[in-house]
């Protein structure tokens, strides 16, 4: 099981797949933070005081993370804080769920129609914490510009 986790080519592939999909997922975030601050006002969880606060900082957290996992720079760090924001993500979706509320997730578009579930976004992110568990308990150093 060792030389799973710590094999260099499924690292760095998890790494290219978990970055690049955190980089796509802030991009229109960021160039459409009010959208943005819509989907999160949908779930309701959030205090409207701190949605349009969350709209400006969590895209420009996605990004700086799934890059800094692509380069292999904060490593450590990054990995830790895409295991936390996705937790964070599954936690409001099966909120969202169990209240019966019906929304698009707002990973990946925001405030407009979409054909997936929120449901389907739960399931999504469940899969992408157990390549990140592989990530964080991995070895390798291999491909990475901060060796530390």
């Amino acid at each position: 099981m060792r030389r799973i986790i710590d094999n260099d080519v499924l690292t760095l592939l998890v790494r290219l797949a978990i970055g690049g999909i955190f980089i796509y997922a802030s991009a229109y975030k960021i160039l459409d933070p009010g959208s943005f601050a819509r989907s999160i006002w949908y779930y309701h969880i959030v205090p409207g005081s701190l949605i349009n606060l969350m709209a400006l900082i969590l895209p420009w957290l996605e990004f700086i993370c799934g890059l800094t996992l692509i380069l292999g720079i904060w490593y450590r760090g990054s990995v830790v804080l895409i295991n936390l924001l996705t937790i964070v993500f599954i936690a409001a979706l099966a909120i969202a769920v169990a209240r019966g509320i019906s929304i698009d997730c707002g990973c990946f578009k925001a405030a407009r129609a979409t054909n997936s579930s929120a449901i389907d976004a739960l399931w999504r992110d469940i899969v992408m914490v157990v390549f990140t568990l592989q990530l964080l308990f991995s070895r390798s150093k291999k491909w990475m510009l901060a060796k530390s």
